[in-house]
Order: structure tokens, then sequence, then C-alpha cells
């Protein structure tokens, strides 16, 4: 059976930096940044690259739909 890789792709402007994408990822690959958006919001990013599935628990829970998570199965 092939493994999925996954990859988080965030709208930061969007992102509010409510931290639920973070609570909710079981392999923790999310975390927030330091950094602010235009909107003077810390927003998320995959710290981890090669860790994330792919599962989307993060685009599930975020209320503003600012992830996308692409998979793909590893060769």
């Amino acid at each position: 059976m092939a493994k999925m890789k996954g990859v988080v792709v965030v709208n930061t402007e969007r992102c509010k930096g409510c931290n639920l994408c973070v609570v909710a990822c079981p392999l923790h690959v999310l975390s927030l940044t330091s950094k602010v958006n235009q909107k003077g919001y810390n927003y998320v990013q995959q710290i981890v690259e090669d860790t994330c599935n792919g599962c989307s628990s993060c685009a599930i829970v975020c209320p503003d739909a600012c992830l996308t998570v692409y998979r793909a199965k590893e060769a």
C-alpha cells in the first residue's frame, strides 16, 4: 500500500490565527508564526515538511477556509 504525503497551503492574508488547525492536526505539522499579515494577525504555517499525510483535519476545522490540503501517493 502506498503512503500518502500531504502539503498544506495557507492563505496567509485570510488567516486570523485562531489556532484551531494547529490543535486539530494529529501529526503536529502546523504552528502559528511570529509574523503578522496585513490585518495584524499571526498566521499559521506548515513547519514540518515531510510529515503531513494529507488527512485534511486542519482544513475541516478552519472557520475561514484558509487552508487547502493537497495529497499524493509517495513514490
